[in-house]
């Protein structure tokens, strides 16, 4: 059986980072990752969930919605991925992130699809839990100076 893309990279040197996990046909796949893999500090679900239904929202309503394909978390609670149509550049999508990350901090009021009609889950969002990742991760990208987006060797 084949290994998935994702079980290649050496998690063990992975440091928070915006990184190019894989490119499928016209689909680019973008690591957003939040931590340190295998550290014990993990994103709890509150935080990870919160700051989905914020990035996503934010991001399909940006001027490259139209070429979001999809935005979620990471199992292991370490980060999210995003997949874009390869019309944005690797810089464009950097930038988005940036300017989405801003958003969810500046944001005033709940967490967007924070009801039961919305939300499978809605009771555990936290506008605080979101904003507070977001301070952090756009500091993270702010001091980023790899802007290949390659993972580390």
């Amino acid at each position: 059986m084949n290994r998935i893309k994702s079980f290649e990279i050496n998690h063990n040197v992975l440091t928070p980072g915006f990184y190019i996990s894989r490119e499928d046909g016209d689909v680019i796949t973008y690591d957003l990752r939040t931590r340190k893999p295998n550290a014990g500090d993990y994103m709890d679900n509150a935080t990870m969930h919160s700051l989905e239904h914020m990035f996503a929202t934010y991001v399909r309503n940006s001027e490259m919605s139209e070429d979001v394909v999809y935005f979620g978390p990471m199992g292991c609670q370490t980060g999210f991925y995003l997949l874009v149509r390869d019309r944005r550049s690797p810089k464009e999508v950097f930038e988005m992130t940036k300017k989405v990350l801003r958003q969810t901090i500046d944001h005033e009021g709940e967490v967007f699809g924070a009801s039961a009609v919305e939300c499978g889950h809605y009771e555990n969002l936290s506008i605080d839990a979101a904003k507070k990742e977001a301070a952090y991760y756009l500091g993270v990208l702010e001091a980023q100076t790899n802007l290949a987006f390659t993972y580390p060797e």
